[in-house]
This record gives structure tokens, C-alpha cells and sequence, in this order.
């Protein structure tokens, strides 16, 4: 979110996808997987119903392109900055490529929907546009995320007015 000259920065925030099982974890949960389903495969081999060893090797096959495609999206980014002169998002998907946009905060609004279920549904509304962000928190991190926001937007506001 390169800017030449963006003024007094009045928020910055660097949101990343949470991922509970580390890379070494992860080589534990799968030896542990492939281990198991080696043994199971052994015994019906033993039993003489060989045609279904390669049904586990399948199971552990895809539960690996399963994990493989969840920290592929751990790799999401979203930058959202408060600027003098806007508020800036940038995304970076999983793949790399970047989308910005940069929104007038004057006239800004955050919105949080909240469910029965107790989650929620953090969104900027701004020239008419409904932009969602924080897709990938928890309900209690899009929570503090909308605070933080609303009070920045606040602090900045007052900044202008007393300037």
C-alpha cells in the first residue's frame, strides 16, 4: 500500500488467516494417518482382501490435498489502513495477486450484522458500496476489528475538526 505522502496514518492493520496446526504437526498428524492406515492395510491383505488396501492409501491421499488446500488459503492477506487521505484495502490472494481500493472515510460507515448463531459479518459502507472484510476472523476478532475501526474513523474525524 505504497502512498507518497499519505499524512498521519490513523489506523493499519495486517489481517492474516489463523492456522492451528503447524507445519510439524502437520507431518505428525499424517505419519500418524499413514501409519494406521498401513497397518489396517496390512490385515486385510493378510485376510485376503487386497483390493481394498488402495481405498486407504486413497483416504490418506486426500486427506493430505485437504490439508494442502487449507494452508494454501492461509496464505490469504488483508491490509487495511487509515490514512488522512483514505482508507486503503489491499488484498493478496493465496496465488499472489493483489486487488486494491481506496475509500473516502468521511463518509464511511462499519458495519457489524450479528446472527442468533453468535457470529457476524464485518462490512465498510461507503458510496453506496457494501464491502466485506475480515471474511476469514472469528466473530470475536471481527468484533475488536470493528471497535478499533469505528474508533479510529472517530479520532481521525475529531482530528479534522479541531485542525
Amino acid at each position: 500500500m505504497a502512498n507518497e505522502n499519505p499524512g498521519r496514518v490513523w489506523f493499519d492493520a495486517v489481517l492474516i488467516p489463523h492456522r492451528s496446526l503447524s507445519p510439524r504437526g502437520f507431518l505428525l498428524v499424517m505419519a500418524i494417518l499413514g501409519a494406521m492406515s498401513f497397518a489396517a492395510g496390512v490385515l486385510f491383505v493378510l485376510k485376503g482382501a487386497w483390493p481394498v488396501v488402495g481405498f486407504f492409501g486413497l483416504d490418506v491421499a486426500l486427506v493430505y490435498f485437504a490439508f494442502r488446500a487449507n494452508y494454501r488459503s492461509g496464505r490469504n492477506r488483508e491490509f487495511i489502513r487509515l490514512t488522512d487521505r483514505a482508507l486503503e484495502i489491499a488484498r493478496v490472494s493465496p496465488y499472489g495477486r493483489t486487488s486494491h481500493l481506496a475509500l473516502e472515510p468521511a463518509w464511511m460507515r462499519v458495519a457489524l450484522a450479528e446472527f442468533p448463531s453468535g457470529d457476524c459479518r464485518l462490512s465498510l459502507h461507503a458510496n453506496g458500496r457494501d464491502i466485506p472484510i475480515a471474511e476469514w476472523l472469528s466473530a470475536s476478532e471481527r468484533r475488536a476489528l470493528a471497535q478499533a475501526l469505528k474508533e479510529a474513523l472517530f479520532r481521525r474525524a475529531e482530528g479534522f475538526s479541531l485542525a
